[in-house]
């Protein structure tokens, strides 16, 4: 058993092509952040590893370095929408008919709050002091743009991030919210284009994975 860790330096359009290699690939994504202010280009630290066999994890590595030459000076993903919150046109009855939970409209912005419980100093936090997966979607049910965070445990990460970028939702940040809560809890923040129904359809994919 070998364990291979590392991070990768990359610029904003290459962070979810590169994500999405090595998440095929057998190796997990664990940080995506941003290391500097006023950079430009604008630059990302994304952390990566794996366990298992050595030859497995070379041949991984090296689709992961692929990736990155082949996605260089600006050949990433860079998804784009011109959505106005002010003619939002979208029925929520489409995204609560696959997500099974129901949001508000305010000012053209439909949003879905899902909380979950930690502890922090014996205390129980939740859904009030932002322990909580959101998506918040404007447009059309044509062409929406979907934004929010997701709450999970560590060991939930994986499967969530997998399941995101499977539906061609693009993950944004990876990081903690509180320190020394328990059980231990992680944040990822993403943003998607597409039709209503696909992004609820990602969405609802990555809450599945944390009933397992």
């Amino acid at each position: 058993m070998t364990m291979v860790m590392g991070d990768t330096t990359l610029l904003e359009d290459q962070v979810n092509p590169v994500m999405s290699v090595a998440l095929d690939n057998g190796l997990g994504s664990y940080s995506a952040s941003q290391p500097f202010f006023w950079d430009s280009p604008k630059v990302m630290f994304m952390h990566i590893g794996g366990m298992g066999d050595e030859e497995k994890l070379a041949s991984a590595v090296g689709k992961v370095f692929a990736k990155i030459k082949e996605t260089s000076g600006g050949k990433g993903q860079i998804p784009k929408a011109d959505l106005d919150p002010a003619k939002t046109s979208l029925d929520p009855k489409n995204i609560e008919g696959v997500m099974g939970v129901k949001g508000q409209m305010a000012n053209g912005v439909y949003k879905i709050t899902i909380g979950r419980t930690t502890k922090m100093g014996g205390h129980e936090v939740g859904n009030a002091m932002g322990i909580n997966t959101w998506a918040a979607f404007v447009g059309s049910d044509q062409q929406a743009v979907v934004d929010g965070d997701f709450v999970m445990l560590e060991k939930e990460l994986q499967s969530v991030l997998k399941a995101l970028r499977g539906a061609g939702i693009n993950v944004v940040a990876i990081h903690n919210h509180i320190e020394t809560e328990s059980p231990r809890i992680v944040f990822l923040h993403y943003w998607g284009v597409g039709s209503t129904t696909d992004l609820a359809k990602g969405l609802k994919a990555a809450l599945d994975t944390q009933k397992k």
